[in-house]
């Protein structure tokens, strides 16, 4: 297919166009971002550069590749970059920080982080391992685990006791099927309430989410808590400013989703690496068995194995593969011109794995991270699973503390490994997690 510009550069700006072609009619390349994504880019990249155009998930988008680039638009000097998940997330995820620009999103990421604080994450850590000990000791009980659905339902109930100071009971697959539709959805084909299709399916899970947390809400407001969802109830700034209930019932959902889901995405990552390397599951466990069974906050530095693998995973599958921008003014990234109203990407997926920052980008190697080689500092943005800027996550330090918690109480019961011909392949259609539900092969110490 013959090379287009994307647009055309205005006159007197000294800048050039950006390049592309659309892929397939209607579809674009949206089958290929589906069923593997990373050597398309590779393809485009190579074929077109580090700025390029193409079609994807019903829209034209303008996709910018490298650390280089990926700088210009996370650090949006320019205030150039504002989001661009509405056309995709909003239906499902409206109101979450992430759909959140400028003054609003500072206002509201200002009001949140009062449930983020030393002292809060704190009791976040206490809190959740007990409910974490009781799924692992049934794991430990057993000689097969689907590793998946089970890390799954694990890190829905810990979100549940911790964000909302509650157990969830029969209600909790429930829960979990709407927070699945919900997080898949936005990447279905069909993007319209087809009766039966995933976009239907979402909409709907979205409503019983929002009906879930309303009726939980008369209660939190009544009285003051511990948990995220009172804190956010109850949390106002210096300058008076507070959620209304709408707003903490839309930032429940998005965090409660990356509470659990892009963790469960990160964490069988990690799982399935330690099952094929056994040695570095070794250095986990060695490393546990020398604290508690409980991990205070102070305990979690002399976990340095459980942090150089969690770097290394979520560098070969980011639990978030590209952060996509849409331009809210005319700018140019690497001298290439991007009108207002572009919808940008930012493939991390890509950048994770170029050759010039990562020698044998596919091998899985958590020494990059040691400190004698921090093959991450070869670019500051070319390691970034968390985003960055404005928008990084502002969870990211409660997931590391629940994933090494959760690993800690695994290596600390039973060893796990897969079968010799199980291929690790990821399900690219939503948040990346293995297919067949990673089978692991469990052993109790001893």
């Amino acid at each position: 297919m013959a090379a287009t510009v994307f647009a055309p550069v205005p006159t007197g700006v000294q800048a050039k166009p950006v390049v592309g072609e659309r892929g397939l009619p209607v579809l674009g390349v949206t089958a290929q971002l589906l069923r593997d994504p990373l050597p398309m880019m590779r393809a485009r990249h190579e074929r077109f550069g580090p700025v390029t155009w193409y079609r994807a998930y019903g829209q034209r988008q303008v996709t910018l590749f490298g650390p280089a680039a990926t700088e210009v638009v996370l650090t949006n000097r320019d205030k150039a970059f504002g989001h661009g998940w509405e056309p995709i997330l909003g239906a499902f995820f409206r109101r979450g920080l992430l759909l959140m620009d400028f003054e609003e999103h500072l206002g509201h990421r200002r009001v949140m982080q009062q449930a983020f604080t030393a002292d809060r994450m704190r009791g976040y850590l206490e809190k959740m391992q007990p409910g974490i000990a009781r799924h692992v000791d049934r794991w430990a009980a057993g000689t097969e685990l689907a590793a998946k659905p089970a890390l799954k339902r694990l890190l829905l109930d810990s979100a549940a006791e911790t964000f909302m100071d509650i157990r969830l009971g029969p209600e909790a697959d429930r829960v979990n099927a709407a927070f699945l539709d919900t997080t898949r959805a936005p990447f279905a084909f069909l993007r319209f309430g087809f009766p039966g299709g995933r976009w239907a399916r979402g909409l709907r899970s979205r409503e019983l989410l929002r009906g879930f947390f309303q009726e939980l809400l008369p209660g939190k407001r009544s009285r003051p808590g511990t948990d995220l969802f009172s804190v956010l109830c109850h949390a106002e700034t210096d300058d008076g400013e507070r959620f209304g209930d709408d707003d903490v019932v839309n930032h429940m959902i998005f965090l409660l989703m990356a509470a659990h889901e892009t963790t469960t995405s990160t964490l069988t990552s990690m799982v399935y690496h330690l099952a094929a390397h056994p040695r570095w599951q070794e250095r986990l466990r060695a490393e546990s068995l020398e604290l508690g069974d409980t991990l205070a906050m102070e305990d979690l530095a002399r976990l340095p194995s459980a942090e150089l693998v969690m770097k290394e995973s979520t560098r070969l599958i980011p639990p978030i593969i590209e952060l996509v921008r849409r331009t809210v003014r005319d700018t140019e990234v690497l001298g290439h011109f991007i009108p207002a109203g572009t919808q940008t990407s930012v493939p991390l997926l890509f950048n994770h794995h170029m050759d010039q920052y990562w020698p044998d980008p596919a091998r899985f190697d958590p020494e990059r991270f040691s400190p004698d080689r921090r093959e991450d500092k070869g670019h500051r943005y070319a390691w970034a699973p968390f985003g960055g800027g404005v928008h990084k996550c502002i969870g990211l330090h409660f997931a590391s503390y629940q994933v090494k918690a959760v690993l800690h109480a695994m290596v600390r019961r039973f060893r796990w490994s897969v079968a010799p011909d199980y291929r690790f392949a990821p399900d690219w259609s939503g948040l990346p997690v293995p297919k067949g539900g990673l089978p692991l092969i469990v052993r109790p110490l001893g």
